[in-house]
């Protein structure tokens, strides 16, 4: 299922780094970006967590919380989070229902070989749980600027 402009953002519920856990229904009244990554601790990932931690302030200006989601463990997020001083949550969504609600478990395919992995991807969730922005196979440059640009014009 593909999720459009405009669209309720599925519900979602998962366990987090430090034992907590993330709900959408948890962040209602606030703007809610949900960014889907691979895997903790790689290039791109490294990269793009670091982006959103570096504006971190602005998006607290625009009243938004942060969620970065793997499939990767609560162990291995407080180890991403710790070592790059990451201030925003990272959900485990271990079993994928999160990245499968959102349809970002995808065929990928490197080198001919074709295998299931997340679809880097951002989604913006305004206050009322209305999808007011998608990004779809993201390229970390300039994307987090883009994001914050889209949460401060709602």
């Amino acid at each position: 299922m593909a999720i459009e402009l405009g669209d309720k953002a599925p519900e979602f519920k998962m366990s987090t780094d430090g034992g907590g856990e993330v709900s959408l229904a948890g962040l209602k009244g606030k703007n809610v970006i949900v960014y889907f990554y691979p895997k903790d601790d790689t290039p791109g990932c490294t990269k793009e967590a670091c982006g959103f931690r570096d504006l971190l302030p602005d998006f607290t200006g625009a009243n938004a919380e942060i969620v970065g989601v793997s499939k990767d463990s609560v162990a291995k997020h407080d180890k991403f989070k710790a070592k790059y001083d990451l201030p925003f949550t990272l959900g485990a969504d271990e079993d994928g229902s999160t990245c499968e609600a959102f349809g970002t478990w995808v065929e990928k395919n490197m080198y001919g070989r074709k295998y299931m992995g997340i679809e880097r991807a951002t989604f913006l969730i305004d206050a009322d749980g209305v999808v007011r922005g998608v990004w779809r196979k993201v390229k970390v440059k300039g994307h987090v600027e883009e994001v914050l640009d889209a949460v401060k014009a709602l």
